[in-house]
C-alpha cells in the first residue's frame, strides 16, 4: 500500500509565492537600501589606492594586534594585489562586513532576551540548532525569490546562514556570569539594565567577541558559495574557473580567500583578548 506523500515542497513553494506577491514593496525597499550600502562601501574602498588600503590595514593590524600580525597582513594583501584578485577581494570584504553588521546588530538583542527569558531561551536553541544543521546551499534558495539574482541576496542569505553563533554565543556569555556577582548587584539596589549593561554585558563580551568571530568565519564562506547566485567578489572568481576548467586560478582565489579569512580572523581575536 503506497502511502500519500506529503506535499511539503509544494507548502514551502506556495508560501514563498505568497511572502514575495505580499510583500514585494518591502523587498524592493530592502533590496534598494541594501544595493547602496553595498555600493557606496564599495567605491569607497576601491577609491583608495591599494598601497594605501594595505598600509592602513597593516597599520590597524599593528595597533590593534602585533607588529607580526602587521608583517603578515601586508605579505597577504601584496599577494592578492600582485595576482591580479585585488578588487575582488574588496568586493568580498565588502558583503562580509555588511553581512556580519546585520547579523549581530539581529543577534545581540536576541541572544540577550533569550539569556534573560527561559522560556524564550527554550523556543530559540532548536530554532538554532535547526538553522546550524541545515546545508549552506539551502539558504539560496528562498533568497532569489526575495530579491532576485545578485549580492542583495547573497546578504541575505550570509545574515541567516552566519547569525546563529552570535545568537548563541551571547546568550551563552550572559548566563555564564557568576550569580554572586549578580546578587551583589541586586544587593545594591541596581535595575534590571543597570546589571545588564554594568554587569552582564561587559563580564560576556570576550565570550560574545568569540561569537562575532564565528559570524565572520560563516559569512565569508557562505559570501563564496554565494557567488552562485551572482555575487560578486573572490567566490565568482571560483566559480569562474570551475566553469572554464582552470584550476590554477581557482587555487589562486582560494588562496587569496584563505588570506583574508585568516586576518579577519586573527584581527577578532586580537580585539577579543582586548576586550578580557
Amino acid at each position: 500500500m503506497d502511502i500519500p506523500r506529503l506535499p511539503l515542497g509544494r507548502w514551502i513553494e506556495s508560501g514563498l509565492d505568497w511572502l514575495t506577491s505580499e510583500y514585494s514593496m518591502v523587498t524592493r525597499a530592502i533590496s534598494r537600501v541594501t544595493q547602496t550600502g553595498i555600493d557606496s562601501l564599495n567605491d569607497g574602498l576601491m577609491w583608495l589606492p591599494e598601497w594605501a588600503l594595505l598600509l592602513i590595514i597593516a597599520l590597524a593590524c599593528w595597533k590593534l594586534a602585533s607588529p607580526r600580525l602587521a608583517i603578515g597582513a601586508a605579505a597577504g594583501l601584496a599577494l592578492i594585489w600582485n595576482l591580479g584578485l585585488w578588487n575582488p577581494m574588496i568586493e568580498t570584504l565588502t558583503l562580509v562586513v555588511i553581512a556580519t553588521l546585520v547579523a549581530v546588530v539581529i543577534a545581540l538583542p536576541v541572544g540577550i532576551a533569550a539569556a534573560l527569558s527561559e522560556r524564550l531561551y527554550r523556543v530559540i536553541m532548536p530554532v538554532l540548532d535547526f538553522m546550524q544543521t541545515m546545508p549552506a546551499f539551502v539558504y539560496l534558495i528562498p533568497a532569489i525569490p526575495f530579491f532576485g539574482i545578485g549580492s542583495v541576496s547573497a546578504i541575505f542569505a550570509t545574515v541567516i546562514f552566519s547569525m546563529p553563533p552570535a545568537i548563541r554565543f551571547t546568550t551563552l556569555g550572559i548566563r555564564q556570569v557568576p550569580v554572586e556577582l549578580i546578587e551583589a548587584a541586586d544587593a545594591y539596589g541596581a535595575t534590571r539594565y543597570q546589571k545588564l549593561f554594568k554587569v552582564q554585558l561587559p563580564l560576556s563580551l570576550p565570550t560574545v567577541m568569540a561569537g562575532i568571530n564565528q559570524t565572520i568565519m560563516l559569512a565569508l564562506s557562505m559570501v563564496v558559495i554565494a557567488a552562485m547566485i551572482g555575487a560578486d567578489g573572490l567566490g565568482s572568481e571560483v566559480w569562474r574557473a570551475i566553469q572554464r576548467l582552470r584550476p590554477g586560478d581557482g587555487f589562486e582565489a582560494g588562496i587569496a580567500v584563505v588570506i583574508l579569512a585568516m586576518l579577519l580572523d586573527r584581527l577578532t581575536q586580537s580585539l577579543r583578548k582586548a576586550s578580557r
